[in-house]
């Protein structure tokens, strides 16, 4: 099992410690460094920046936002870091969700499954570098009766495949995700829930395309906070916020896709209520309403030992990724967070 780490959103006020946590993941030989994108700061420019300062890792795309650019744009891009790095870019996709999407892009959430399989097609072939021609229900290219004519790719990607990974969470886009991509990206991932809230449906995916897990990159990504055993319980408080904005005010009352993985792990009533809270204004009320073991069961907490023996789980359940988000209130909290990663993996007997 290799590691990686995620930077979150750039623009939070941590971007000169961000780039002090890639370097140091870098020198420890952490696999992949992740970015991501909202409605701030793009991803794209950030992996820039990271792989302009580094050296071995890989810089990935956690995620693109596929409503935020057209797929055309999106292979351009891809094929640009991937030259630009050395043949270090990992492309991450993600629908978003209906508030983003919507309000923020001005394009319509609907049939994001059909969506997305259209998306990487066209991604796909653009990457291949064959003139670009597509008839399908969400993009023509080129557009029909107009000046426009099929192009190709004039920038050479460093590899000839770059890897396509996809963000899931719902049974119907996790199955899709292992038919059509080459990982999955997921987020509040239990070790002791992984099989049936995932591996199961991205197995199925695979058998779809006539493949097995064999070289699928399954990648969770956790919050990781070092401390002694006995100050888990304090550990576990830092991420009740966190955890009530993605249970609770992610999305519409009608469309959390995290308030439902939440009830699919066996927290379908506390989720419920998360929202009830965190929707009506109660951020506090929603955050002390997370359950602890839902907290515990989806970072990595506690001493190195603690999270070696966690790690050793993730491992067992099929996880080839184990992407970190190192907490910590200072930057050296933060890198101490980092090495401990490492020194759990060593510890657990899979580096």
């Amino acid at each position: 099992m290799q590691l990686g780490i995620n930077l979150g959103y750039w623009g939070a006020g941590m971007d000169a410690d961000n780039l002090a946590v890639a370097r140091e993941a870098d020198k420890l030989g952490y696999a992949v460094c992740w970015a991501a994108e909202a409605y701030g700061s793009d991803a794209a420019t950030v992996l820039s920046w990271v792989a302009a300062q580094t050296e071995r890792i890989d810089i990935g795309s956690a995620i693109f936002q596929i409503p935020a650019r057209q797929p055309a744009m999106t292979a351009m891009t891809a094929a640009t870091l991937d030259s630009l790095s050395g043949g270090r870019f990992r492309l991450g996709l993600g629908v978003s969700g209906p508030q983003v999407s919507e309000g923020w892009y001005g394009v319509k959430f609907d049939k994001p499954l059909a969506r997305t399989r259209e998306y990487v097609e066209i991604v796909r072939k653009a990457m291949t570098r064959e003139r670009l021609s597509h008839e399908g229900e969400h993009w023509t290219l080129p557009l029909p009766g107009g000046p426009g004519k099929p192009l190709k790719l004039t920038v050479h990607p460093q590899r000839e495949h770059i890897p396509l990974y996809i963000a899931a969470i719902g049974p119907k886009n996790l199955e899709q995700t292992g038919e059509i991509a080459d990982g999955a990206l997921l987020i509040f991932p239990a070790a002791e829930h992984l099989e049936e809230t995932a591996l199961k449906h991205l197995r199925a995916g695979r058998a779809k395309a006539g493949k097995t897990m064999e070289g699928f990159d399954v990648v969770p990504t956790l919050p990781l906070a070092v401390g002694d055993d006995s100050q888990v319980a304090a550990l576990a408080d830092m991420f009740r916020p966190y955890t009530a904005l993605y249970v609770g005010g992610m999305g519409s009352r009608k469309q959390n896709f995290y308030n439902q993985l939440a009830g699919r792990m066996g927290y379908e009533k506390e989720a419920a209520e998360i929202q009830d809270k965190y929707l009506a204004g109660d951020k506090d009320g929603a955050a002390a309403a997370v359950p602890h073991q839902l907290i515990d069961s989806t970072t990595l907490l506690g001493s190195v030992d603690r999270i070696a023996e966690r790690m050793r789980a993730y491992a067992a359940a099929g996880v080839t990724t184990l992407t970190l988000a190192p907490a910590g209130f200072t930057l050296e909290e933060r890198l101490t967070a980092l090495r401990a990663g490492t020194q759990a993996l060593e510890r657990a007997g899979l580096a």
